[in-house]
């Protein structure tokens, strides 16, 4: 995970990381609003809110925060500033979920099933063209990802295996503090939570092709 790249910092390249993390706090919202499970990467912030009324916003800052301080401890000497600078990510982060969450007050609330299974669509949509966008820009990756690495260095894991490990890890946590905490099995987990686990891949590889046939061009999405 190279921060910053080998390129320069161009304003397309920044706008489109910005545009990237925007559309998947988006998805983050559609997630919320449609009370089928939050998306995974918001899964323990959504139990913060749920539990404690934390605003979602805050609690992703908060969230992103103790996540740079597991790198810290797990890389130890290797901790640099590059890995300090996703504590300015994840506030970034956590005002763009904000102000997404906030745009769902302008939608009606779901009254039936195949409305919220449209708001789950819309929210796997969103999380997958803010991955086409932000991750090849190779930037500074947000925290979630930049713990993942960690823990692969740390235990000598392969990425891919870490992050299943780490992602399952996410989602049994907010079903455990759900139930102690409100006495609910899922609170902020639910049949919208696994269909983005399981589909947020495939539509991102759609994107992608999508986007191959219309201007002719492949997108590397394994610098990060």
């Amino acid at each position: 995970m190279d921060f910053f790249g080998n390129d320069k910092l161009t304003f397309k390249r920044v706008f489109n990381y910005l545009l990237g993390l925007w559309f998947i706090t988006l998805g983050i919202g559609f997630s919320i609003k449609s009370n089928l499970g939050a998306t995974p990467v918001s899964s323990i912030p959504y139990t913060l809110n749920l539990i404690w009324g934390i605003e979602i916003g805050k609690a992703t800052i908060i969230f992103h925060a103790v996540l740079v301080l597991i790198e810290l401890i797990l890389l130890g000497k290797d901790f640099k500033i590059k890995h300090f600078l996703q504590v300015f990510v994840g506030v970034l982060f956590g005002y763009f979920t904000t102000f997404s969450v906030g745009l769902m007050g302008f939608i009606p609330d779901p009254t039936s099933i195949l409305s919220e299974l449209l708001l789950t669509f819309l929210s796997i949509f969103s999380v997958a063209l803010g991955l086409f966008f932000y991750v090849p820009t190779n930037i500074i990756p947000v925290s979630v990802d930049g713990v993942t690495q960690a823990l692969a260095i740390a235990f000598n894991m392969p990425f891919s295996k870490t992050k299943v490990v780490y992602d399952v890890s996410l989602l049994v946590i907010s079903v455990v503090l759900c139930f102690v905490f409100l006495g609910v099995i899922g609170g902020s987990i639910g049949i919208g939570t696994i269909l983005s686990a399981v589909f947020v891949g495939t539509v991102l590889k759609y994107i992608h092709k999508l986007n191959s046939y219309l201007t002719g061009k492949t997108i590397d999405f394994k610098q990060m």
